[in-house]
């Protein structure tokens, strides 16, 4: 494995993170495809044995499983300070519970405790808030965020998906007020979805934020042939929120698709190599997020840190591409909820 230092830090990572919303007691998040802890333990370890370092969590997966499960993994297959561990904060852990989501002081303080419980540790190397809370000053958040870190609860800090104009307000305040800085940002990045190029990666980039993906093979598609999109364990039913992160699916998806697939079978390697060392062109990408559920998916993805594509490959897969929706609005919690209350059985996925 080669690492990679994490945006302008000196914290060295792999070059891929193991996401671990895939890891949790079924009957605490997603009884269709999420893994319990005898499953989820043997590819914790083989991730590490292949050289993964890098590990995100958050405490909304399986309502705190994920964060218990990969906590004692750790504990038992490597040293702590080996590991990379990030976890979220943001989202309702207890029904009924006014302050138990949000971006308050109060919460942020009270869930980075309930956090580190889980995972065993006194802290996290990467504190990211999951989404903005739009009801809370983002004075209030940054600065509270800033206070976990003086108090050695958190080594850094991250974000995730937001408008760019709202990421750059974020980092302005806290270099006006001489709080911790964010240095990574979460998004949605992949062949299928390349909004971001416009504005939040340009910003990273001169910024200095090294990028964690999210979705890097758009839910599967970029895995498996066109005809097949929801074959996957998780699409099959995910598929009404994938549809509304790739609009039912540009024209041009299939093109890319098809051209993922021909320059795979034409390496000898799987679709998912290609399109995760597509990713690693951009030099503000630092790791892709995998959620694997099999040991061939984290091969695939530590196959990848070897893998260059050349030029023309590249232009293949890009050429087709077709501007879509701009789903980075999810950022607005009461969007999200409009969208969660569109789709049947959302909190069941």
């Amino acid at each position: 494995m080669r690492y990679i230092k994490l945006g302008r830090t000196g914290l060295d990572v792999s070059p891929v993170a193991i996401g671990a919303m895939t890891y949790g007691e079924p009957d605490r998040g997603h009884p269709v495809w999420s893994l319990d802890e005898a499953a989820a333990r043997p590819l914790i370890r083989h991730a590490l044995e292949a050289g993964v370092n890098f590990f995100d969590t958050a405490n909304l997966y399986s309502y705190g499983s994920s964060e218990e499960i990969l906590g004692r993994a750790l504990k038992d297959f490597a040293n702590r300070d080996d590991v990379v561990i990030t976890t979220k904060v943001r989202h309702a852990m207890r029904p009924g519970s006014p302050n138990s989501g949000g971006l308050s002081r109060k919460a942020i303080m009270s869930e980075v405790d309930h956090s580190l419980r889980r995972l065993g540790t006194g802290h996290v190397d990467v504190l990211m808030i999951h989404r903005l809370d739009n009801d809370t000053p983002m004075e209030e958040t940054l600065e509270a965020l800033h206070d976990v870190v003086k108090s050695g609860k958190a080594r850094y800090l991250g974000a995730s998906s937001m408008h760019a104009w709202q990421f750059a307000k974020a980092l302005h305040l806290q270099e006006r007020h001489g709080w911790a800085r964010f240095v990574t940002m979460q998004d949605h990045y992949n062949l299928l979805a390349r909004e971001e190029e416009r504005e939040m990666l340009p910003l990273c980039a001169d910024e200095g934020v090294a990028t964690m993906i999210w979705s890097p093979l758009a839910r599967g598609r970029l895995a498996r042939p066109f005809d097949q999109a929801n074959a996957g364990v998780r699409s099959a039913t995910d598929g009404a929120y994938a549809d509304m992160l790739y609009k039912a699916t540009a024209d041009s998806d299939r093109v890319i698709i098809d051209e993922v697939g021909a320059i795979a079978a034409a390496r000898g390697i799987s679709r998912a190599q290609v399109a995760l060392a597509w990713l690693r062109r951009n030099p503000v990408v630092a790791a892709p997020v995998v959620g694997a559920r099999t040991v061939q998916q984290i091969d695939d993805a530590v196959a990848c840190v070897e893998l260059d594509l050349s030029d023309d490959e590249a232009h293949r897969l890009e050429a087709p591409y077709t501007p879509r929706h701009d789903f980075q609005g999810v950022s607005d919690a009461r969007e999200l909820d409009r969208i969660k209350a569109a789709i049947p059985g959302y909190d069941n996925l």
